[in-house]
């Protein structure tokens, strides 16, 4: 039964640092949701926090639950490297493994985990994977090319591709149209669309106009100076919060008052 996730009285910590305070909020299953906020309010910070990413950095930890699909990631005895197997992440360059080729790189993530994968189940993954990213008319005829030959927005759909090989149930993006020229930012925004009726998408854009098109829901996050922690101010249909949010914060930054 997928039941999206819920975050109850999360607060993200570095060190002693706390980066973001007390969220609590609901991701609808089989959808985008988008967060936005100025730089520095926790955005990134919180979508780590949802495949654990954020643990690379030493001193990190989380206070309170982060269930998807009722389990709690952070229950003790739960390993990071499950969580991330279940919930892809996409950066906001592109960043295949330039040594790889194009079908290689697809099946890094079975390589990672030390997942053997025979000839004919590589080929199908592969083709598959890169189906789901359409890619796979671009490349399927050097497939055995480095993956850094693509061009940007076809590298971050390569990226795509490896991240949903290993078929996840959420699927996690880090401003992943920041680097791209317009045409490869429309394709992925198409390639979302697409891709939310098997994936619970979560993504951080700088983009208002991305935010409005591509998703359902919108958080917006903020932040009340340096130094303090980062916070979800409101979190409504996306519509609501660009035509009609609750909080003067919201209306501010989303009519370009700041940020």
């Amino acid at each position: 039964m997928i039941q999206g996730i819920d975050v109850t009285g999360e607060n993200i910590y570095y060190g002693e640092m706390k980066a973001v305070e007390d969220v609590n909020v609901h991701i609808k299953p089989r959808s985008v949701t988008a967060l936005i906020g100025p730089s520095g309010c926790g955005k990134s910070t919180f979508l780590r926090s949802l495949n654990r990413m954020h643990e690379v950095i030493p001193g990190a930890r989380v206070e309170g639950e982060v269930m998807i699909d009722g389990q709690n990631i952070y229950a003790p005895g739960i390993d990071p490297v499950d969580v991330r197997g279940r919930v892809g992440m996409v950066f906001q360059r592109p960043n295949p493994f330039p040594t790889m080729s194009i079908g290689d790189n697809v099946l890094a993530g079975f390589r990672l985990n030390n997942r053997k994968v025979k000839n004919a189940e590589a080929e199908e993954i592969i083709e598959a994977s890169l189906r789901g990213a359409n890619l796979w008319e671009e490349v399927k005829d050097r497939l055995d090319r480095p993956g850094s030959s693509l061009s940007g927005g076809q590298q971050q759909r390569l990226c795509i591709a490896r991240a949903i090989a290993v078929k996840p149930e959420v699927l996690l993006m880090d401003e992943p149209c920041s680097a791209l020229d317009p045409i490869s930012t429309l394709a992925i925004e198409d390639l979302m669309n697409e891709l939310k009726s098997d994936y619970t998408i979560v993504i951080v854009t700088h983009n208002m106009q991305q935010a409005a098109r591509v998703s359902e829901m919108t958080g917006f996050f903020n932040i009340e100076g340096t130094g303090k922690p980062g916070h979800l101010v409101e979190f409504d249909q996306t519509e609501t919060i660009f035509s009609n949010p609750a909080e003067k914060a919201t209306e501010d930054y989303v009519s370009g008052r700041f940020g």
